[in-house]
């Protein structure tokens, strides 16, 4: 066979591959392209580039801005991301890296993604130290202001964006724990993005202290991961020394959330080392 004939046959998949590394191509530092910025990046002539986004744009994976001629992401990319994670992929990802963190350090583990003013488990896995509570932690939304599983993702995307999303709505106390003065707790919301980590103990339930750090994805944190444990069967403990095992199954899950993609970049936060309060 022909070089030609080769290249003839090979075209399909490499159409293929390169729309989806058009896709892949774009991140917070990128949100748009140009043709003629893409078949720069690309190596393509502009004919080429030009197939590609019209193509993708056709099926609603990009969107052409008719008076900048630039590309954005488009409708298709929101609906296949919900389709994802109404279905259980995301928890499928995640499932057995909270496993095995929950092995690992017989505490009880759970991943937990953003849900407007709150964050819902995903996934969860009991330790060797038992269960949380008596119900399944797998739906559970926890709100900003109490505990640690939520602070340690919304002390990470930014002051201006949390006032915006939080501040000014009615704020539950839900024990005696639990901080609802706002400036107290953008003090909270600061030290855990210092930090790298937030540490609970009775804020939202006051049996169970907690110990959670943000998984990121490029600047964004896009959920946190958790070990708990009950205050009533391990009295006067701390999970500190569970820290370094988190922090590496947080990894795990960044990797896991972009993989193949060139847009994530691991943010790994400085640790102080401190017990839970």
């Amino acid at each position: 066979m022909n070089a030609t004939a080769e290249d003839r046959r090979r075209s399909p998949l490499q159409t293929v591959d390169r729309a989806l590394q058009v896709l892949l191509s774009y991140s917070e530092r990128r949100t748009q392209w140009s043709v003629t910025e893409l078949a720069e990046e690309f190596s393509l002539d502009k004919s080429t580039a030009q197939r590609l986004l019209a193509a993708l744009a056709a099926r609603g994976f990009l969107r052409a801005d008719p008076d900048t001629r630039r590309y954005t992401l488009g409708p298709t990319m929101w609906r296949m991301a919900l389709l994802w994670e109404r279905t259980g992929g995301l928890a499928r990802l995640a499932d057995p890296v909270v496993l095995r963190l929950a092995e690992d350090t017989g505490a009880a583990a759970a991943f937990a993604i953003p849900d407007g003013t709150h964050v819902r488990c995903v996934a969860a896995a009991d330790g060797s130290d038992g269960p949380l509570r008596s119900s399944a932690l797998v739906g559970d939304l926890y709100p900003a202001h109490a505990g640690a599983t939520s602070r340690a993702y919304f002390a990470f995307i930014g002051p201006t964006e949390r006032r915006a999303l939080l501040w000014g709505r009615p704020m539950g106390r839900f024990t005696d724990r639990t901080e609802v003065d706002v400036h107290a707790l953008e003090e909270r919301f600061a030290e855990t993005e210092r930090l790298g980590y937030a540490s609970s103990e009775g804020e939202y339930d006051e049996n169970t202290r907690a110990l959670a750090v943000p998984v990121m994805l490029g600047r964004r944190p896009v959920g946190s991961l958790t070990v708990g444990q009950s205050v009533v069967e391990h009295p006067g403990t701390t999970l500190a020394d569970h820290l370094p095992r988190l922090l590496s199954a947080s990894l795990e899950l960044t990797d896991l959330l972009g993989q193949n993609s060139a847009a994530v970049r691991r943010r790994r936060p400085t640790i102080t080392r401190r017990g839970s309060r």
